[in-house]
């Protein structure tokens, strides 16, 4: 099969049978899909009659069909799951509007379809020089629905590996998610949820902003977890907007501990853009996650695969015409291995993907992703991040 590299065979003396020494290896990775929005206006609407576990419980519903909906009232309260049971209300998108034919971003069918394609194309990329496949789970930031993940693991470069999607929508003030797509073929899921991360304004205000979906399942028969985040912004600045960030890194270091006490052994991926880079405090101190394998302990048991290339100068976007590194992917001490080849999954190599067509080349932005935005002008181009990728491997015999 493709996905196995051969490298080396063990031939007995006198046998007519062989064993082969392979590999198998796993791209875990994720992309800023850059404001993956569909074509319609719409509206959350949220069940609190059905059990949160249900896709059901809360989705993204055409504006004209909200009057076909019945609502129990006019909700003005704070916006969380655990507040909304019993409740059938609605919750309109500010964003809704702007991603429509008649807008100013014009967006219609065809740059809907392009914009598909040309995300399909860079998630079918990741890893793919390493395994020689798609990736074998791939987390997704910045979708609007679970309608536009569709329309995603449908497009021709990807439909071949069968993704399913671990997706829940969450309060966000813009009406942006965050996903897990994997192959149906390689990770079974066991378990899904989400964890609301609340953070205040200086009034104490609640702002709100992505949860962090959570997939457990085997990836070819190994327990692993999937942490997918997509942090508060530094809007108003990184000083006054740290705290948020640091309010996340110990909701994300809370489940993280619990899910590895719970199931000893487990594998942990926690991926995403958290808008600090790897020294920031909130990684650094809130989370621990370590920049070196020798630092790994009981007390630090998380490691920081883009730490190293932080410190290399390598950067995943531009913020405010600085170079960052937010798009990171720290994993679990268990990941990690000195030796090249171990029998159970390890940490192979870990990179930001950012090939010559994701690079702007010219003008005011050139060298920084090629987004898909300037502005209201929908430009062609990807995202305004470039994806990380790492790549697990572990050897077997096949007789």
């Amino acid at each position: 099969m493709k996905k196995y590299l051969v490298i080396a065979a063990l031939f007995c003396f006198g046998s007519a049978f062989s064993q082969q020494k392979q590999v198998r290896r796993a791209a875990v990775a994720f992309l800023n899909v850059e404001n993956l929005w569909d074509t319609i206006p719409s509206a959350d609407y949220i069940d609190g009659t059905l059990p949160r576990s249900n896709p059901k419980f809360h989705r993204s519903v055409p504006v004209d069909s909200l009057k076909y909906l019945e609502t129990t009232e006019d909700y003005k309260g704070e916006w969380s799951d655990d507040l909304l049971i019993g409740k059938k209300v609605i919750r309109k998108q500010f964003l809704s509007e702007d991603f429509t034919v008649n807008s100013p971003k014009r967006w219609g069918t065809k740059y809907y379809n392009q914009k598909l394609a040309n995300e399909a194309k860079v998630i079918s990329e990741l890893g793919r020089q390493y395994t020689n496949d798609n990736p074998a789970i791939c987390g997704l930031i910045e979708v609007e629905n679970r309608q536009v993940i569709e329309d995603l693991i449908k497009q021709p470069a990807l439909a071949k590996s069968n993704y399913g999607i671990v997706h829940f929508n969450s309060y966000d003030a813009r009406g942006i998610d965050v996903a897990i797509i994997y192959q149906k073929g390689r990770f079974s899921v066991l378990d899904s949820y989400k964890k609301e991360i609340k953070i205040y304004d200086e009034n104490g205000k609640r702002e709100y902003t992505r949860d962090i979906v959570i997939a457990i399942g085997l990836l070819d028969g190994e327990k692993v977890g999937i942490f997918m985040n997509h942090w508060p912004s530094r809007r108003g600045g990184e000083a006054i907007s740290l705290a948020k960030r640091n309010t996340a890194a110990t909701v994300l270091k809370a489940e993280m501990d619990k899910v590895t006490a719970e199931n000893p052994g487990i594998k942990l991926f926690a991926m995403g853009d958290y808008n600090d880079d790897p020294v920031s405090p909130s990684l650094k101190k809130h989370l621990a996650a370590v920049g070196d394998p020798s630092e790994l302990s009981d007390k630090t048991p998380y490691y920081n695969l883009m730490y190293k290339l932080y410190k290399a100068g390598v950067a995943s976007l531009a913020y405010r015409d600085a170079p960052n590194l937010f798009d990171q992917i720290i994993v679990s001490r268990n990941l990690y291995s000195p030796e090249k080849l171990t029998p159970t999954y390890s940490i192979y190599k870990a990179e930001i993907y950012a090939p010559a067509y994701l690079v702007n080349k010219e003008g005011q932005w050139k060298g920084y992703p090629l987004r898909s935005w300037d502005g209201d002008r929908f430009t062609g181009g990807y995202s305004d991040h470039f994806p990380a990728v790492s790549v697990i491997q572990k050897e077997f015999v096949k007789k």
